[in-house]
């Protein structure tokens, strides 16, 4: 064979050889690191976009829940008769009005004898724990909590609040959650003499907890709502 076409076929062979020959162990590693990266950077935002959109969630359906309980507290003033607590002094400016985290009142009475059916009372409590059933000052800070049977009054929470419906004939009690993750909770009641509910005012601070994820990069926490609303008893105004 001519040595020319040798010489060609040989350059052949080369240059696909050279065509074959595939990456090298460091641009392998080179190649894996910088996808790691953008992978790691992807999780990252999807990370924190997740965790926006279920923050912005979270504290909408708690707006809309806790709009509600209050609208049910107010229904509840509005259409009650006999509340409690009362002031030991209605003229006595420094406990009238009066507050505390718990009220209570007659839901139904008898139309004929007006002797009260049933007592409903809306009740501030610690989870597992029996409702301390505090009153205080309009001008004073609400006695601490003993949360903890130790003998020292604490702020721990947040607690719940509780519909509890009791039959005076029988003393059989009914219990319902109403709300929870509740920070603090004040029901200022103002009495004219009577005593007789003239104006109620609810003031609730609802900080809801977020469910720990120890897989998730990016905390956030949602938003606390403060919900302070007032109405008067219709009994009040026809009067």
């Amino acid at each position: 064979m001519h040595p020319q076409v040798l010489d060609n076929a040989g350059s052949h062979i080369r240059r696909r050889s050279r065509r074959r020959r595939g990456f090298t162990l460091i641009e392998m590693l080179m190649a894996l690191t910088i996808s790691a990266s953008l992978m790691a950077a992807t999780l990252v935002a999807f990370d924190g976009m997740y965790k926006i959109y279920d923050t912005s969630t979270t504290s909408a359906s708690n707006h809309v829940v806790a709009r509600i309980a209050v609208s049910r507290l107010l229904g509840m003033m509005r259409t009650g008769s006999d509340f409690g607590p009362f002031p030991a002094d209605v003229l006595n400016s420094d406990v009238n009005p009066l507050k505390a985290d718990y009220f209570e009142f007659a839901s139904q009475t008898n139309a004929q004898t007006g002797a009260i059916e049933q007592i409903t009372r809306v009740e501030f409590r610690l989870p597992g724990q029996d409702a301390p059933l505090r009153t205080w000052g309009a001008n004073d800070d609400p006695p601490l909590i003993d949360s903890d049977a130790d003998g020292e009054g604490d702020t721990m929470g947040p607690g719940e609040l509780w519909v509890i419906v009791i039959d005076p004939s029988s003393g059989d009690e009914q219990e319902f959650l109403m709300l929870s993750d509740v920070r603090s909770v004040a029901f200022e009641l103002e009495y004219d003499i009577g005593p007789r509910l003239v104006k109620g005012t609810i003031d609730i601070t609802f900080e809801p907890t977020l469910a720990s994820d120890n897989t998730v990069w990016t905390p956030a926490t949602p938003e606390s709502v403060r919900l302070v609303a007032s109405a008067m008893p219709r009994r009040s105004v026809d009067r």
